[in-house]
């Protein structure tokens, strides 16, 4: 079942941010990964920007959360993950349809470029890599993020952009 996440579901959506986030050690820049990968003020912060979460619920447990921020003129999907033990289960698919179908907006999605796990997910979706300049200037305009994570990611659109 997918739910909207709630206040109380804070802790949850955290621990599988950062069990899942596992992936990216040793991948993405060593300058760029932390622990915990997400810090609860940032979630806090996110949730405070706009973002709003998603999951999918199994026996009464989530096991997948994904995120969509609404910025006016199109939408971004942000933090995008499901536990590491219910990966390939079409979970994730299943949250990026469901948010696509909340919205008539173009979507857009930023990841790291070495996530190249992440990039196929997004382009069996329907997603494509935008250009260098083009992902510049998106990330620079709809996220807040520093240039060191701007130079090393990559962003994807829907066909609606």
């Amino acid at each position: 079942m997918i739910r909207k996440c709630t206040e109380s579901d804070v802790d949850v959506i955290y621990e599988i941010i950062n069990d899942a986030a596992q992936a990216y050690r040793g991948v993405i820049p060593e300058d760029r990964w932390h622990e915990p990968y997400m810090p609860k003020t940032e979630l806090e912060q996110e949730l405070q920007d706009g973002v709003v979460f998603w999951g999918v619920e199994d026996k009464n447990n989530l096991i997948g959360v994904m995120g969509i921020q609404d910025k006016g003129d199109l939408a971004l999907i942000r933090h995008a993950y499901v536990r590491t033990e219910r990966r390939n289960e079409g979970i994730g698919s299943r949250l990026l349809n469901f948010l696509e179908s909340t919205t008539d907006k173009a979507i857009l999605v930023g990841t790291w470029a070495d996530a190249t796990w992440a990039i196929t997910f997004y382009q069996k979706n329907g997603y494509r890599l935008l250009s260098e300049p083009e992902k510049d200037r998106l990330l620079r305009k709809y996220w807040r993020i520093p240039e060191r994570q701007i130079q090393t990611s990559v962003v994807l659109a829907n066909e609606r952009t």
